[in-house]
């Protein structure tokens, strides 16, 4: 065994909440024991020898991902590791030097990366999230130290301008010009927030960056807080993202026993106390005002505006909130300088965007891509296209108050301006996929269900505006629509809409608005043939197998949990109704669209 081997090798374990969840924490300890068994050291400092954590990488789906890195040699990820596997990829492919193929990452695995710029992301599956060592090594806090030696406030909040940044939480308002807003109100005392409550279905962006990299989100908030001129923040983060809480914890004490954080940062007077408040998971706090409220201990509902937080804010104060992903672009801003920023994305909208990619799309995940990219691309090159040969129907964007954009619009660039003009919204960054077994009308049920119930209630308009256009929706999916009720739906949506308190009322009525707009025919058929086009709402589901489609293939039979349906070998189908359950599974297998 070669000394080649010993000197520099590493092993990341993706652990993340979707790596925990498979098993990483196994897989770990299966590392160290098995390079104990072959005679190697699973740690050896001066020698840059480890078997270590990281943070999620983004395809989740392939979890437990480990990456193996040979001196010499180009680092090998496999996919879908268990501990049992551990021995023989150590022995095979770190002491033998063969790559284990049937466990290595395919050519698809490299291609959901081929298309993306990870910026934000870049570290996130290199750095150990518990260790600022690490952090340091990757030059973290180099950019920190930049702005207190270079830089005057005011000049920090130019160069913010100057990049373009816009605030990643869904409204997309320019960062610098909304701390300049903070800056320039009058008082001593003012608060910086970080909004980490991310409550969209599905979404994990925030959540992934905090799990992988919790050092370059309170980097970024040292540079905001300089910048305003804040002694004092908040991190908001729901208590049900246990181990981003964890590891949020771990950093900030790290940070202040280092000197980053607290009085006196890196020699100088620049003060800054940092606190984590858990929240207990209300969608309506990841509006500003409600979870200033929450902060407060009051319960979370918006306030008014104006006066915005800006000038009135946490306990009365000026504060300032921006998301998660907002700070974590301030480093790499400051190092690479405002102009290499403002060259990526397009002219309105700066920089890259993370997305938490989900639905009916071969490759889901967490992806980072250039402002600009169509949502063609980002569905079809990233996420890999629709699986089980079905056809693409609509894709939701925005979160659960985005709208659902057509095929006709698989072109539209992905930036601020150009999915408000579509009907939807770039949001926190929540993407569904959808394909012809989704109904329309189903998909706008199921959304305005859950803002529905997430609603705070303090402003009639969403609280009796939102149940009502529910109730609507619900009759519909029932086949007891009416004529009318299209009409009556948009005519509510755009009162909601305009009287609304806060964003969630303001957005909620989107995808209804945009699935009528695009996808009115599924609507019609609904309530005038009382037939779901989607084949979803099962009390308009005839449950028959269509002899002229079906292939005989038996895929159907294979897949019923009740034994309701017959088939034999070069035969079609038949679907026993007295024993169907209507779960679906059928129509969802079915390669060939037969039944109906």
């Amino acid at each position: 065994m070669g000394e080649h081997i010993i000197d520099n090798y590493e092993v990341h374990v993706c652990m993340g909440t979707a790596g925990v969840a498979s098993g990483g924490t196994e897989v770990m300890e299966a590392f160290r024991k098995a390079f104990e068994d072959a005679g190697l050291p699973a740690e050896i400092k001066e020698r840059n020898c480890k078997v270590k954590a990281t943070g999620c990488r983004g395809l989740c789906a392939r979890d437990v991902l480990v990456d193996i890195y040979v001196p010499g040699k180009e680092a090998v990820t496999y996919e879908h590791v268990t501990a049992e596997m551990v021995p023989t990829i150590v022995q095979e492919h770190v002491v033998g030097g063969e790559v284990v193929k049937k466990w290595a990452a395919k050519d698809d695995y490299y291609d959901f990366y081929k298309h993306q710029k990870r910026y934000v992301l870049k570290d996130c599956g290199k750095v150990d999230p518990d260790s600022i060592d690490d952090y340091i090594a990757h030059g973290g806090y180099e950019a920190i130290k930049k702005v207190l030696k270079e830089m005057t406030p005011e000049q920090v909040i130019e160069e913010v301008k100057k990049s373009g940044l816009r605030g990643r939480g869904g409204g997309g308002f320019p960062t610098g010009l909304k701390w300049t807003f903070c800056r320039n109100s009058p008082g001593d005392l003012k608060y910086l927030i970080c909004n980490a409550d991310e409550g969209d279905p599905g979404a994990f962006m925030d959540r992934s960056i905090i799990e992988g990299n919790p050092h370059d989100v309170i980097e970024g908030m040292l540079i905001a807080a300089y910048a305003i001129g804040c002694k004092e923040g908040y991190i908001y983060c729901r208590a049900e993202y246990p181990l981003a809480i964890i590891r949020v914890k771990k950093a900030l004490k790290d940070a202040e026993e280092r000197g980053f954080l607290g009085k006196n940062i890196l020699g100088t007077d620049f003060e800054f106390h940092l606190h984590l408040k858990e929240g207990a998971g209300a969608f309506v706090c990841g509006e500003e005002t409600a979870l200033i409220a929450s902060i407060e201990g009051e319960r979370g509902m918006p306030r008014s505006r104006p006066p915005f937080p800006a000038v009135k804010g946490l306990w009365g104060k000026p504060s300032n909130v921006n998301n998660v992903e907002t700070f974590a672009n301030l480093p790499m801003i400051i190092l690479n300088g405002a102009d290499w920023y403002a060259s990526i994305g397009t002219e309105k909208s700066k920089g890259t965007k993370i997305f938490a990619l989900s639905g009916k799309v071969k490759s889901t995940g967490l992806i980072e891509v250039p402002m600009g990219i169509t949502v063609r691309q980002l569905i079809f090159d990233v996420g890999g296209g629709i699986p089980k040969k079905r056809k693409f129907k609509a894709v939701q964007l925005g979160g659960p108050s985005g709208g659902c954009l057509p095929e006709s619009l698989l072109d539209t660039p992905i930036d601020y301006d150009s999915l408000i003009a579509a009907g939807a919204m770039m949001g926190s960054g929540g993407v569904v996929v959808m394909d012809e077994t989704n109904c329309m009308v189903n998909v706008a049920h199921f959304f305005l269900t859950f803002t529905q119930r997430e609603s705070c209630g303090k402003c009639i308009p969403c609280r009796i505006g939102t149940k009502t256009m529910l109730d609507i929706l619900a009759r519909i999916t029932k086949g007891q629509g009416r004529e009318g009720d299209i009409e009556l739906l948009e005519s509510l949506a755009q009162d909601i809409k305009v009287s609304s308190l806060c964003g969630l009322g303001q957005t909620a009525p989107n995808p209804v608005l945009t699935t009528i707009r695009y996808f009115r025919h599924e609507y019609e058929a609904h309530i005038k043939e009382k037939r779901c086009p989607g084949r979803e709402c099962t009390e308009l589901v005839k449950f028959e197998v269509q002899e002229d489609a079906c292939k005989k293939c038996g895929i159907c039979f294979k897949v019923c949990p009740v034994n309701a349906i017959t088939w034999e070998k070069g035969k079609v189908a038949y679907i026993d109704k007295s024993k169907c359950v209507k779960c679906r599974e059928c129509i969802v297998n079915c390669p060939f669209n037969a039944i109906d």
